[in-house]
């Protein structure tokens, strides 16, 4: 009797262990798969998943869309986010391209550049859990964070550095297309230069005619070498990934450029004054970092002069050259756009 008292005592150590053991597994575990990972454990959440797809003309550019890509890919670093990122062959292709990107499960989704706005707003309302963010554009979508940039602001800053320096009281802009957005752009310039210099002349000659021109960089170069010969000292460009072409042309000629929406002064050392500083990097960072951190919400962000959104490079190169006495006028105009005293034109704003 004691030894089978003694295996019922054993028999039933080993009930009780085993019970416990299945206790702690899930209810809809079976016994042997073990355990959840310790991250799910802890409460952990998944990681983001974000959906980048650049404008047309692609990474590469050395403009808008490398910096969106900069400022994904540094959330990637930083945040610890999942990131696909989708270049089109064509602007045909970038609803379908948006609905693929929503429909992988990405929690956000990018697109860059203006000439997606009407792709978005017909996926985005597709998609209404799923989060989107546009640069250049304003979607009036609940689940759209806008990202738009006072280029003009800007504009008027390096047209006004055009305007201090020109010798020949001649100075030129080269923008992709003839259109509205753009447009914003050049009339800003040649007011920044006019306000400073009366006496100046600006000559304007667009690229093209369709979202090609902003991947030309040939064209480009023609355009400028033509603006060069005739006596334009300084030319401003507005035409993404072909502003390479005004930059061989500035080399070509020794004559001056001006760079747009990221730092480019290194393409032509000495010869781009400065550029035109669009900080869609930090725009997209921010956006990611908000869908992270629970914040995010739809509605217009604008970036200007005001908050670091849109400025001017370091001029690294050309510093010495401009000299401080313009440095420090520039400096003026930039606190008098703030204030209000300097008021910019804005195209977009005079059409509605």
């Amino acid at each position: 009797m004691k030894k089978i008292a003694k295996i019922l005592s054993v028999l039933t150590v080993i009930f009780i262990l085993f019970t416990l053991a299945a206790c702690g597994q899930s209810k809809n575990e079976a016994p042997g798969q073990g355990a959840a990972p310790a991250q799910e454990q802890a409460g952990q959440a998944k990681k983001v998943k974000v959906g980048l797809l650049t404008g047309v003309a692609g990474l590469g550019d050395k403009s808008f869309n490398d910096l969106a890509y900069e400022g994904a890919k540094k959330a990637e670093n930083d945040l610890a986010i999942q990131l696909k990122v989708v270049e089109p062959p064509d602007l045909a292709s970038t609803e379908g391209l948006l609905r693929d990107l929503a429909k992988a499960g990405n929690d956000l989704v990018i697109g860059v550049g203006f000439d997606m706005k009407d792709p978005m707003e017909k996926v985005a309302a597709e998609f209404p859990n799923t989060k989107f963010a546009i640069v250049d554009a304003t979607v009036d979508k609940p689940n759209v964070a806008s990202l738009v940039f006072k280029e003009h602001e800007g504009s008027f800053l390096v047209g006004a550095l055009a305007g201090m320096m020109t010798k020949t009281n001649k100075i030129g802009a080269i923008p992709a297309m003839d259109i509205p957005f753009l447009n914003r752009f050049t009339k800003a310039y040649e007011q920044g230069a006019k306000y400073v210099n009366p006496k100046v002349e600006v000559v304007i000659q667009p690229i093209g005619s369709d979202f090609s021109a902003f991947n030309d960089p040939a064209k480009a170069k023609s355009i400028a070498l033509s603006m060069y010969s005739q006596g334009v000292d300084i030319i401003y460009h507005a035409a993404g990934g072909s502003g390479a072409g005004l930059f061989e042309a500035a080399k070509e000629a020794k004559k001056y450029a001006i760079g747009c929406n990221s730092d480019q002064d290194y393409m032509a050392e000495g010869l781009i004054l400065t550029s035109m500083m669009k900080r869609v990097d930090v725009a997209v960072y921010n956006t990611i970092k908000k869908v992270v951190d629970g914040s995010f919400s739809g509605g217009v962000n604008v970036f200007g002069v005001a908050n670091d959104g849109i400025g001017v490079s370091e001029m690294k190169y050309t510093k010495d050259l401009i000299g401080a006495e313009k440095i420090k006028k520039l400096d003026e105009l930039k606190k008098g756009i703030i204030d209000g005293s300097i008021k910019v034109i804005d195209v977009l704003e005079t059409q509605k």
